[in-house]
């Protein structure tokens, strides 16, 4: 196990965790603090979108400052972003809660560039197994975030929930010293990234259009469920902070706890058929969230809905890997970064709308409708490997 992923590991166990903070808390707050019940999913939405809109320009300070300039930056606004979050409950401050959690899915971005480092410094043959031991970070992430936030939540007396923020800034300090010990790999400064052909040109391959396709169903399907799961159990259904924590939990340890046998399954049986094998779960996933809405209706829907993401996840960022040349990787993985987390936040934006205005049932059928392309491109990818191969 090389330094790069043993770093970025530890890291991302900390890194990780403003999303499940976020997530767990963001429409809870907003249902209180927003001035309408439908911006209640608004924190949330603008984390992801926070990630979206800084996904080119870490791209770019990546390129141009190198990764551990970049990773050290980003952990260092996380803190400030934890603290204003803190600051914005106390104040019961809307918008600034929602400025707060817009730097921490901007922090986001930056942690999604960790896949890529690793997958640069590892050979091709051990690439899903090195992605599946990164994406295990996400398992202590997973427990680490909820845990945090509910432990700390009456840390500060007059502001419930002003105490888990502070412990996000906790978490971010600590990832911050982890990186300090990253080095990136001679290659990594090596190449030249000028030159090779354009986007438009890479975009051209199938493969191209399947792996970000499957990522964006991925992450999208992923979002509309989660954001809008803590204010339907807990705003609507009247479950207690102790059951609705623990679906988010659950959800996110199922997002990451395959990682100990999909990177096997990838390096055995390839990209395709984990994203199709991925999809097949989601589709199972959305027949348990349409059956009811009781408790385990709830916990077997999360917890298939993450299982689902990470198979088609680490089969679409696989998949990206094979389409592009390594003087090309900063501006395709900028490209693919930007698509599939600006869907999500569309997503992520249309979660709470829909929920409130329509119901949880037009959740579940947006999310069948998204799930169809990337099972059509998948399907035509393999009418025409039959049809080369007769």
């Amino acid at each position: 196990m090389n330094r790069t992923l043993v770093v970025l590991t530890l890291a991302a166990c900390m890194a990780q965790t403003g999303a499940p903070i976020v997530v767990l808390l963001g429409g809870i707050i907003g249902a209180e603090l927003a001035p309408s019940p439908g911006l209640a999913t608004l924190p949330v939405a603008l984390m992801i979108l926070g990630t979206a809109a800084s996904t080119i320009p870490a791209s770019f300070i990546m390129r141009r400052f190198g990764r551990r300039k970049g990773f050290l930056f980003a952990a260092s606004y996380a803190v400030v972003a934890g603290l204003l979050a803190a600051f914005a409950v106390q104040t019961a401050a809307f918008w600034l809660l929602c400025t707060a959690t817009f730097l921490i899915g901007s922090h986001n971005a930056f942690v999604q560039q960790y896949r890529f480092a690793v997958a640069e410094s590892v050979p091709a043959a051990r690439l899903g197994r090195s992605l599946s031991v990164l994406m295990l970070a996400g398992v202590v992430a997973a427990y680490l975030g909820p845990k945090t936030a509910t432990l700390l939540q009456d840390l500060v007396p007059s502001a419930v929930y002003a105490g888990s923020f502070l412990g996000l800034s906790v978490l971010m300090a600590g990832a911050g010293m982890v990186l300090s010990f990253y080095v990136p790999d001679s290659c990594d400064s090596e190449v030249d990234d000028r030159g090779g052909r354009s986007l438009w040109q890479i975009a051209q391959q199938l493969d191209f259009k399947i792996a970000i396709v499957a990522s964006v169903a991925a992450w999208s399907i992923m979002s509309l469920l989660m954001t809008a799961t803590p204010v339907a159990m807990h705003h609507l259904d009247q479950f207690s902070m102790i059951d609705t924590a623990w679906v988010i939990q659950s959800h996110i340890m199922a997002m990451f706890l395959p990682s100990l046998v999909s990177g096997l399954l990838l390096d055995r049986v390839g990209p395709l058929r984990m994203i199709t094998a991925g999809a097949g779960i989601l589709i199972v996933c959305l027949g348990v969230a349409f059956a009811g809405r009781h408790l385990m209706h709830y916990w077997w829907a999360l917890v298939l809905l993450g299982i689902g993401w990470n198979f088609m996840y680490l089969g679409g960022t696989a998949l990206l890997t094979r389409t592009y040349e390594a003087n090309e990787r900063f501006k395709v993985q900028a490209c693919n970064d930007f698509i599939v987390f600006a869907m999500q936040a569309v997503a992520a934006l249309s979660s709470g709308f829909f929920l409130f205005s329509f119901g949880w049932s037009w959740l579940v059928y947006l999310s069948a409708g998204v799930l169809i392309v990337p099972l059509a491109l998948v399907g035509y990818k393999q009418l025409a490997l039959k049809g080369l191969k007769a």
